[in-house]
């Protein structure tokens, strides 16, 4: 080759090396920077120096493995090989072309093979470091009788040393033989067929020889893989697996050791027939003892009396699955729910009337609407429950957002990067409240923040760089002025300059050349608005921050903000999850927390979704200003967390150092209540016969605004049988898995930390009595209330049912479903949620009115009545003054009133934008003459027309069958 080409070459492969190099320790020294920057270096250290420990040990024991045969067998080459004296023919040409290159193929080979094995041995990391730090359980499993630490940290790495060793034995076997074949070892003749040296026939002997012993070793450590089998009625070693596959495996290891002595014989005697016959009797006790006669077992032993012979194991199946989930302890009270309205009225209780009525998955638009203040700030698609005292230190369920951007007006690289750099302001609506129009009331607001809970709370930091929508990077301070919130003077704004210690500082030249490598972004070089007090903040999303400082947890798919010691803060709760607790049942993590409620997105994805073991053994913070990550412990007693706090020492703080306004807000996760909940639909029942006949499984209930997707669990104060007072509790309820939709079960956590906390009290339904599932409830709502809901959704206007909520209530159960209303898409307008109704229902009485107070008392009677104001006075936030009996006008007049109110309404529909507060009040004087026609009706047996006769259709998702008169409220 000419003398330019030649160079052309290695000069082209040293540049793409120093550019991989480049990019390589970029990208091992910015996340150096961002470990550094939130105090976890010793995360990065031990992550780092443990891969590459993995990665040089797997690669260098592969290499020396396949490496060594191959270097074996060529040199036990013959001297003289087939075709060295005539014309090169067969495997004499291809090791002609080869020979010239042979060390260069080779380590090319060697290297390829290096990077592939270490790769996927460093890939293992977290197997390696739970077995190396392990912590015993303190229980052993049922079968053995070993502790169950050897299950979930030992057996694993025995399964992946194995499985390593097999990889480089079927590697080295495939390798030698291409050597042996290439220069003369075997070769292929006629007659007389396969022709091999000596050597090369030793080698592979031994090579499968070592395969076989191998295989040995695998049936032996199959033995304990047992406690794992699906092949049963429930997983875990069934009948079949311990009476037939269990004593086989021992029969197949003996048989697979002989095998593997006749392999090795094969060094001393010619021929291949005792290879031969050790690989037909493998191949045929495999096939006989391994799968023949446990099929034979189970066909003709298990399967006419499964429920007898499977009864012991399903027990441990029962009893392990249990502890495994958390639900060992979970509380079973019959509740006959029987309760009438009368021993309502008697018990007086304030917790119903005080319930949620704020639907977070429905009010994320009237938030946006209320409180976006700009185009480029927005709320979560669902907004978060938690709860906030009073000024007179009652606690109430609150609906909490914060504010964060969504984009800037001006897209371009400073606007992004510099100026629009953090969402701001925390937002808050009692749950319990509405305002006259039916809107939140708001006691944590606007921009500035103000409100109530504002100053109860103590919010001194309102700004969120770090948030749920924080997913490109910023820099702050910078010499562009940072946006805080829009303000009322002519410039439009109110700047503020970042003071916080997140991020990580970019002023020097080094870091803002890395991390301009880092986003392919030349400004990060030339900006002149960088300088040295400068930090970029990046990987802003708090999920993402606690998953890199803490990568061996789970986490809850749903972090929310609280105010807490003067700044709005993130908690997310941390999972140890496993699949390898023995007898435990497994199941898709992710199938069994998706309900309507679940933002497919913020599922954190998984590379095993199967789990059999679940701990919520972590509670995470992430300080929205500075981006500040801590983690505390939270189940101490958890094996699988110890393990890990040993392997990263001072990564989680003891619980007691949470402050006591942190404790405040937590509460009982989402995801571990979604996957109890699904395990408890079959493994309430703890007796193995019922359990198999499975006659009394339930499932959760769809959602009854969505079919075929299960209703979440809400959030919600409730006042459980036998308890002093409400606690704030996670709910839901269950229906029979089999048959109509009736109640089954209702199912409550306490989700307030206290030594209450994380206890499962299930009320199980009488079988004998068919009581009304979220369902049927939802259809006799839809359907007693058509005429009055159809009305409410005149014109182009949508109906939308909030969560319906059950409670046990006065020995039965009532049932809080609020409806909103949301009006048509206009011109430049957004349609948003506004509460207009509230129905309830107690048994066989049913209630509809525009408060729930009113809603109650058709249901309870006087009891829940509430007071009129005084004379002048407003009514309170949230409800509508009572109207006055109806005077006994004519039923003209009556008519006349009500479609006067209809015409009404539609003007204030028709309005750009909608007057919700005339609206309203046409809403109430409609309702009212409905009422005085529906009582001259009975009075004097007049007929009211239905509804007024301009009456538009409803939209398709309000549109039940109407009656043909609307049916009076209580």
């Amino acid at each position: 080759m000419p003398r330019r080409p030649r160079l052309l070459i290695p000069v082209t492969i040293a540049v793409v090396a120093l550019v991989v190099l480049l990019l390589i320790f970029t990208g091992i020294y910015t996340d150096f920077l961002w470990y550094d920057s939130v105090g976890f270096t010793s995360v990065f250290s031990t992550l780092l120096f443990t891969q590459i420990v993995l990665f040089l040990v797997g690669a260098a024991l592969m290499v020396a493995v396949v490496g060594g045969n191959m270097m074996i067998a060529h040199r036990t080459r013959p001297m003289f090989g087939p075709g060295m004296f005539g014309s090169p023919q067969g495997a004499d040409r291809y090791r002609m072309a080869l020979d010239p290159h042979r060390r260069l193929v080779f380590l090319i080979g060697m290297g390829v093979l290096a990077l592939f094995t270490g790769s996927s041995t460093a890939g293992q990391w977290k197997t390696w470091l739970l077995f190396v730090n392990s912590t015993p359980f303190g229980t052993k499993d049922a079968q053995f009788g070993l502790d169950v630490s050897f299950f979930m940290f030992t057996y694993p790495f025995l399964r992946m040393v194995l499985n390593f060793l097999f990889t480089a034995v079927i590697l080295s076997i495939l390798a030698a033989a291409v050597v042996h074949y290439l220069y003369g070892g075997f070769r292929f003749q006629s007659p007389g067929g396969l022709h091999a040296t000596r050597a090369a026939r030793a080698h592979l002997s031994v090579l499968l020889g070592v395969f076989v012993l191998l295989k040995a070793l695998a049936y032996l450590l199959d033995r304990y893989e047992l406690v794992f089998s699906t092949r049963g009625f429930v997983d875990g070693a069934s009948y079949t697996d311990v009476n037939a596959v269990l004593p086989a495996k021992g029969i197949l290891a003996v048989i697979a050791l002989i095998c593997a002595l006749i392999f090795f014989a094969g060094v001393l005697r010619p021929g291949g027939m005792w290879p031969g016959v050790a690989f037909g009797l493998l191949v045929l006790s495999a096939i006989l003892i391994g799968s023949v006669y446990p099929a034979l077992v189970e066909q003709f032993q298990v399967r006419p009396n499964q429920q007898g012979k499977e009864a012991t194991y399903i027990s441990r199946n029962i009893a392990a699955t249990r502890e495994a989930y958390g639900v060992a302890d979970v509380k079973v009270v019959p509740y006959q729910a029987q309760g009438t309205p009368d021993q309502g009225e008697a018990a007086n209780d304030k917790t119903v009337s005080g319930v949620r009525l704020l639907d977070p998955a429905l009010v994320a638009k009237t938030f946006q609407q209320e409180q976006r203040v700009k185009g480029y700030y927005d709320f979560a698609d669902s907004l978060d429950v938690d709860r906030y005292k009073a000024a007179d230190g009652s606690v109430s369920d609150h609906i909490v957002a914060v504010r964060e951007l969504t984009g800037p007006q001006f897209d371009n690289w400073i606007n992004r990067h510099l100026v629009y750099t953090h969402g701001y302001g925390f937002v808050a609506a009692p749950g319990n409240k509405v305002t006259s129009q039916g809107l939140p009331d708001f006691d944590a607001k606007d921009m500035p923040v103000t409100g109530p809970l504002v100053t109860s709370a103590g919010l001194k930091e309102p700004r969120v760089y770090f948030g749920e929508r924080g997913s490109d990077y910023v820099i702050a301070p910078s010499g562009s002025k940072e946006l805080d919130y829009p303000g009322n003077d002519r410039t439009g704004q109110v700047n503020t300059t970042y003071t916080g210690k997140g991020g990580v500082p970019i002023g020097g030249l080094l870091n803002r050349l890395l991390y301009s490598i880092k986003y392919g972004e030349k400004n990060l070089l030339l900006s002149g608005d960088i300088n040295s007090q400068s930090r970029i903040l990046y990987d802003r999303n708090p999920a993402e921050r606690v998953a890199k400082v803490a990568p061996f947890l789970t986490l809850d798919s749903d972090p929310y903000p609280a105010i807490v010691d003067g700044k709005i803060v993130w908690i997310i709760d941390g999972y140890t999850t496993a699949d390898e607790y023995p007898y435990s049942q497994s199941r898709s993590l992710s199938d069994m927390i998706r309900d309507t409620a679940t933002n497919p997105g913020a599922i954190t994805p998984q590379p095993r979704d199967q789990i059999n073991y679940i701990r919520n053994s972590v509670k995470a913070t992430v300080d929205a200003y500075d981006g500040t990550v801590t983690l505390y412990e939270w189940d101490s007693g958890d094996p699988v967390l110890k393990s890990w706090e040993k392997a990263f020492p001072g990564l989680v703080q003891p619980k007691e150092r949470m402050s006591p306004q942190l404790q405040e807000h937590l509460r009982y996760p989402e995801d571990l209540f979604k996957v109890q909940r699904d395990i408890l639909s079959s493994y309430h029942i703890s007796d193995a016969p019922s359990f198999y006949g499975n006659q009394d499984f339930w499932n959760v209930p769809d959602d009854p605004s969505e079919k075929n997707i299960k209703q979440p669990p809400y959030f919600v104060s409730v006042k459980m049988p036998g308890a002093e007072a409400a606690s704030f509790s996670l709910t839901t309820t269950f229906v029979p898995q089999k048959g109509p939709g009736n109640l089954a079960a209702f199912m409550a956590v306490d989700a307030t930390p206290g030594p209450d906390y994380g206890k499962l009290q299930l009320l199980r339904m009488p079988a004998s009595t068919t009581i009304p599932g979220p369902g049927q409830v939802q259809n006799t709502f839809t359907n007693r209330f058509s005429g009055e809901l159809n009305i409410l959704g005149l014109g182009k206007a949508q109906i939308l049912y909030g969560n319906l909520l059950t409670l046990p209530f006065a020995g039965g159960l009532v049932y809080v479903e609020p409806v909103y209303v949301q009006a048509p898409a206009g011109a430049g307008q957004e349609p948003y949620p506004i509460l207009r109704r509230v129905l309830v229902m107690f048994g066989d009485k049913v209630g509809s009115a525009d408060t729930l107070d009113q809603a109650l008392a058709q249901v309870f009677g006087g009891a829940q009545q509430p007071q009129q104001p005084p004379p002048g006075q407003q009514p309170p936030a949230g409800q509508q003054p009572q109207q006055p009996p109806a005077n006994a006008n004519s039923l003209a007049a009556v008519a006349q009133r009500a479609q006067q109110a209809y015409d009404d309404a539609q003007k204030a529909l028709s309005d750009s934008p909608p007057d919700w507060d005339a609206y309203g009040k046409a809403q109430a004087a409609l309702k009212q003459a409905l009422d005085d026609l529906s009582r001259l009706q009975q009075q004097g047996g007049a007929t009211p027309p239905a509804t007024p006769p301009a009456t538009a259709s409803p939209s398709p998702s309000a549109s039940p069958p109407a009656s043909p008169s609307p049916t009076p409220s209580g």
